[in-house]
């Protein structure tokens, strides 16, 4: 359920993996995402276990609607509005708050400074990757009191270099934007490398500790891949501080 939980300074970083809910095919078994045409009671069911087992309050979870695009917002709480704000990062002062972000391919951001006591969570995706997103989630901490040096980023599985094959011109044109995100498939063709484009990033604005989770998910099993299954469900990055 759980494929992998750190806790560094008092800020906690989860990622799932595919396993340990309840839906059912082609959404088994733990999808978190409640826009993919699974059955909303499975995805509800799937919420309450996930957070349970990570110590946490269903019901205190923020979620964002993700539409690919850099706008941020800072919360203090659950969103009293449906739908839910169209952003793709959040960023939160508010101690023991867990902020989530959804993907099954894109790469989830995971943001902490502990010290000042700020998270951020940022999806990042191709277009957002490109678009600064992720720039734009430690630019908004730093304006709360956070400091890019004391910054701890997680960034969790995700389609990979060698599998994110992509038209030659667009490959062109991210590497116009992220020269390292420039990248070619185990079968030799054009490719886009998300995750070194977001650490790049991150390490342009003074983050240091920074670690990416070993998973491909197009090549894993257990995790979700859009490229690979188009119908399928959603994986969750969760992080929050003490």
């Amino acid at each position: 359920m759980i494929g992998q939980h750190d806790i560094v300074g008092g800020a906690h970083f989860a990622f799932t993996d595919r396993w340990g809910g309840v839906s059912a095919a082609p959404y088994e078994e733990l999808n978190l995402g409640g826009a993919v045409g699974d059955d909303p009671d499975a995805v509800r069911t799937n919420r309450e276990l996930a957070a349970k087992s990570l110590g946490l309050d269903p019901a205190g979870v923020v979620w964002m609607n993700q539409v690919h695009g850099a706008d941020v917002a800072v919360v203090d709480g659950p969103w009293d509005t449906s739908p839910l704000p169209s952003v793709d990062a959040i960023v939160t002062v508010r101690r023991g708050l867990a902020l989530a972000v959804l993907t099954a391919d894109c790469v989830p951001v995971l943001l902490a400074d502990p010290v000042a006591g700020i998270a951020a969570a940022a999806h990042a995706g191709r277009p957002g990757m490109v678009a600064g997103v992720v720039p734009a989630a430690v630019e908004a901490m730093v304006k709360l009191g956070a400091e890019p040096d004391r910054i701890t980023a997680r960034t969790g599985p995700a389609v990979c270099g060698r599998c994110y094959e992509v038209p030659d011109v667009m490959r062109t044109e991210v590497a116009a934007v992220e020269p390292v995100a420039y990248s070619e498939t185990s079968w030799g063709t054009p490719a886009v490398d998300v995750t070194a484009g977001v650490h790049a990033q991150l390490e342009r604005l003074g983050v240091r500790d920074l670690e990416q989770a070993p998973v491909c998910t197009l090549e894993s099993g257990d995790h979700f891949s859009y490229r690979r299954d188009r119908t399928t469900g959603r994986l969750a990055g969760y992080v929050w501080l003490d």
